[in-house]
């Protein structure tokens, strides 16, 4: 059997399939060490997807202050091999834009 295709967040919440929930939803969530994925980080990519698909990305970027929403982003942006010099570079002064609006409307 195949899996159904990964749960694709969007601005506002979406409902996902019976097919998706079952595919993606563990059996049993455990904490371990203080984090639900106590196995490899991909095999909860699915539930994670999953649950910002039902939340909507509107509302949990409301959840976290902005900046730290920002820092995240630059920091996996910045790890993209597609990046070259010029586009590093435009990448770090947007972001320095963007975090010097965030601490005028804090």
């Amino acid at each position: 059997m195949t899996q159904p295709p990964l749960p694709q967040p969007q601005s506002d919440r979406t409902p996902i399939t019976f097919e998706q929930y079952e595919a993606y939803t563990p059996e049993k969530l455990e904490l371990w060490d203080g984090f639900y994925d106590y196995g490899d980080p991909e095999d909860f990519k699915g539930f994670y997807l999953a649950v910002l698909t039902n939340m909507g990305l509107r509302a949990a970027v409301s959840h976290v202050p902005i900046a730290q929403w920002l820092a995240a982003i630059q920091e996996v942006a910045l790890q993209n091999p597609k990046l070259d010099d010029a586009l590093r570079d435009r990448l770090v002064r947007a972001m320095a834009e963007l975090n010097a609006i965030m601490e005028c409307l804090d």
